[in-house]
């Protein structure tokens, strides 16, 4: 229900919207992670409606987590797949081989910032908006 454009129209997604566990939202899409750890996203590309791209690697997903145009899923094995607007968090290919042991996520509008087994932090995401915390890493 809603504007199709802010991610309203969940028709062409209907038929595997089935045993849905978790679901979470940028400004103009949806994520779903369903019962067997697989996800599912609808509405506007640009904002993560469009998960195709790293389908295959969304699996066995325990939670997923959003900035305003990009979501971020992690997996039980503790690595992170993400997806949407780049700028928004959504490639986390600069600090991928760092996202290992991930225990939880949160974000900002613009940034993500995952807190590793380790009691780490890596952030990703537009810097002004807490994706570079390279100054403050010493104290994290």
């Amino acid at each position: 229900w809603g504007d199709p454009y802010y991610g309203g129209d969940s028709s062409q997604v209907q038929e595997q919207l089935r045993n849905v566990q978790q679901v979470q939202s940028t400004g103009s899409a949806f994520a779903a992670i369903l019962l067997d750890g697989s996800v599912v996203a609808w509405g506007y590309p640009d904002y993560g409606g469009d998960c195709s791209h790293v389908q295959e690697q969304l699996q066995n997903v325990q939670q997923i987590q959003s900035t305003y145009r990009a979501f971020a899923a992690i997996s039980t094995d503790g690595s992170i797949v993400t997806w949407g607007e780049p700028d928004y968090g959504g490639d986390s290919s600069h600090v991928q081989e760092q996202l290992r042991n991930v225990q939880q996520v949160q974000s900002t509008g613009s940034a993500f910032a995952a807190i590793l087994l380790d009691g780490s932090v890596v952030a990703w995401g537009y810097p002004d908006y807490g994706g570079d915390c390279s100054h403050v890493q010493e104290q994290l």
